[in-house]
């Protein structure tokens, strides 16, 4: 059989996300119309009869404000060594820009490169021309596949040939596991997605999310999470006028936790302020964002 790691780069919100739960037919990374949504390295894992392939999902590469963005574009680069194929995504419904060129300018990889343009349902001739001008340009061997991460169009044969190029190798993982990351990771990541998909501009990028303890029992699973935040002012954000958007939250989070652990779940949420959390290493280790890695 077939086996490798293949890593998806690109600049925040391109669609990475959605392209890996497109690929792996489940949930695996969190998504927002927010960018930055993803923080650290995720695994997802496609199976079929005959291949196994490791697509590691990693943060929007843009120009770093707090250590905390230093440290999402060090995953986000890191991810591209030891790695069978790059897919570099490209959101094919805006312009070629500044942020594109950061991403040429900062990639280096001798492994096989596929430009991914992505969104091509919301993009127009004109626009994809240019875009595939400018990075045929910067990457003269990659080849270009047009899809639809979101409409899963071509997706599929976007997988054959990522298939084609990967060499002869065992399973990494077993055939029922589709994630490297542990189960509470992917708690806590449904928790922030809620977040973000319900509070203001000003909250989103600087919450976290850590699970405290999972009881799972006969006929519910009980979680308990902290959502921390960096100011006093956000966290009455969070909670909400009578506790109503801490209560949405845990409703919307809910929903797909029962999904994910096939169980009735009873969530408990908590706010913590730590102010500054972005910018101390120490805290950024706390919360799993290791900058050694």
């Amino acid at each position: 059989m077939k086996s490798g790691f293949v890593a998806i780069i690109g600049r925040p919100n391109v669609g990475k996300s959605t392209l890996l739960n497109s690929l792996c037919q489940r949930k695996i990374s969190i998504i927002t119309p927010k960018p930055q949504t993803t923080r650290t390295n995720i695994q997802g894992i496609f199976n079929s009869p005959d291949a196994q392939i490791v697509f590691v999902d990693t943060p929007g590469i843009h120009k770093p404000h707090y250590k905390l963005g230093e440290y999402m574009n060090k995953m986000a680069f890191s991810s591209i060594k030891d790695v069978e194929a790059t897919l570099i995504i490209v959101d094919s419904s805006i312009p070629f820009g500044e942020g594109d060129q950061f991403l040429i300018d900062h990639f280096h990889t001798e492994g096989r490169v596929f430009i991914i343009l992505n969104k091509i349902d919301v993009s127009t001739a004109e626009l994809m021309k240019d875009l595939k001008a400018k990075y045929l340009a910067a990457f003269p061997n990659a080849e270009i596949v047009e899809v639809s991460a979101l409409l899963n169009i071509n997706v599929d044969q976007l997988v054959k040939k990522i298939i084609v190029i990967l060499p002869e190798g065992p399973r990494y993982f077993p055939e029922g596991v589709y994630s490297d990351h542990p189960e509470s990771f992917i708690i806590s990541e449904i928790i922030r997605e809620k977040v973000m998909l319900l509070t203001k501009q000003e909250v989103p990028h600087s919450i976290a999310v850590t699970v405290e303890k999972i009881s799972p029992k006969k006929e519910k699973t009980d979680i308990f999470a902290t959502i921390i935040v960096e100011k006093e002012s956000q966290k009455g954000i969070i909670i909400g006028k009578g506790g109503k958007k801490i209560k949405s939250i845990g409703i919307k989070s809910r929903a797909d936790l029962q999904e994910l652990l096939d169980c009735k779940v009873n969530i408990e949420l908590f706010v913590r302020v730590e102010e500054g959390w972005r910018d101390s290493p120490k805290t950024l280790q706390e919360f799993g964002y290791k900058g050694d890695e």
